[in-house]
């Protein structure tokens, strides 16, 4: 097994620990310019501050629509990336895609009210990790806010599976999220790996932020051939090709494959309005099965419950149907 929980934070005081427990935005506005994924357009990001109790807004600025709350529910398509999205005036669907590794970054780094505005149909790629978007937000200064923050805190177990592969969420034994992923690839170079962490800052910046997102050589003709993947590179992609890895430099990491998965984990999670308080298990989960498992979550109030972090552990009940 790959990755180790890490301590439990040492005693920074009690205005730390407080404001740790409070909402928190950015200090400044921010902008960046990087190329779309899939559809290789160059597209501008800007992130701004937000009020408290706001959540994650997503926003396009070249098209009319209206403003995209970060959730599950407005979740419209899983394949290859999460996609917001609602129906236009004409009819079609209105999106804003790849926001899976902005996500991520925002929950690692404990940002929970943010717009975000683009003037294209995606995210930018960037290098096809979060650590741009780190970098971003550091770089903007992360600041907290009068609000306390709220946790989605969860009181049974609830899963949801595709053959063999399956996601589930269950009550935490320890405060906060922690993620269990395992992966399973025919390709020699990647596997089976795993990797186990909470959540938290330090080892998100340290041993996720910088896991890239991955390819299988086979596969991009037909990405290509689907109109997807058009800004794809060996800049911002790791390709694999049986028992090799493509890119020059290699990996950034032995087990970044599985490092990936759970950094998605993490940004498809955030989608709950709020961190996740419990234990996720995945097993070649990906962003469908995150999306539905979210779902069946907030399908029952049941199997869930808002509070701060430090209210008490929930006792486990039996698992949801």
């Amino acid at each position: 097994m790959n990755g180790m929980l890490p301590q439990a934070p040492g005693p920074f005081g009690a205005a730390s620990r407080q404001e740790g427990q409070m909402q928190h935005t950015i200090r400044q506005p921010i902008s960046s310019v990087g190329t779309g994924l899939h559809t290789g357009r160059r597209i501008g990001l800007r992130l701004s501050p937000a009020p408290e109790n706001t959540g994650i807004v997503f926003r396009r600025s070249d098209i009319t629509l209206p403003p995209l709350a970060a959730r599950y529910d407005t979740v419209v398509d899983t394949r290859l990336s999460t996609v917001l999205g609602c129906d236009g005036s004409d009819g079609h669907a209105e999106r804003i895609a790849t926001i899976e590794h902005l996500m991520a970054a925002l929950a690692g780094c404990g940002v929970d009210n943010l717009f975000i505005d683009v003037d294209g149909p995606e995210i930018p790629v960037f290098d096809g990790s979060a650590a741009e978007f780190v970098f971003l937000l550091e770089c903007a200064g992360i600041t907290a806010q009068a609000a306390p923050r709220q946790h989605i805190h969860m009181e049974r177990t609830v899963r949801v599976e595709d053959g063999d592969a399956f996601a589930e969420l269950s009550p935490a034994t320890q405060p906060g999220l922690t993620i269990d992923i395992s992966i399973d690839f025919p390709a020699a170079a990647i596997g089976q790996q795993r990797y186990v962490t909470q959540v938290e800052p330090g080892a998100f910046r340290q041993h996720l932020s910088t896991a890239r997102t991955f390819v299988l050589q086979p596969e991009i003709d037909y990405l290509h051939s689907v109109g997807l993947a058009r800004g794809g590179s060996l800049d911002n992609a790791v390709v694999v090709n049986g028992d090799s890895v493509v890119n020059p430099s290699g990996l950034r990491h032995p087990d970044e494959f599985v490092r990936h998965k759970v950094l998605d984990a993490i940004g498809d999670l955030y989608l709950a309005g709020g961190m996740v308080s419990g234990h996720f298990r995945g097993h070649k989960s990906g962003h469908t099965l995150n999306n539905r498992l979210l779902r069946k979550v907030f399908a029952e109030q049941a199997n869930w419950r808002r509070a701060p972090l430090g209210a008490p552990l929930s006792t486990p009940q039996p698992r949801a149907a």
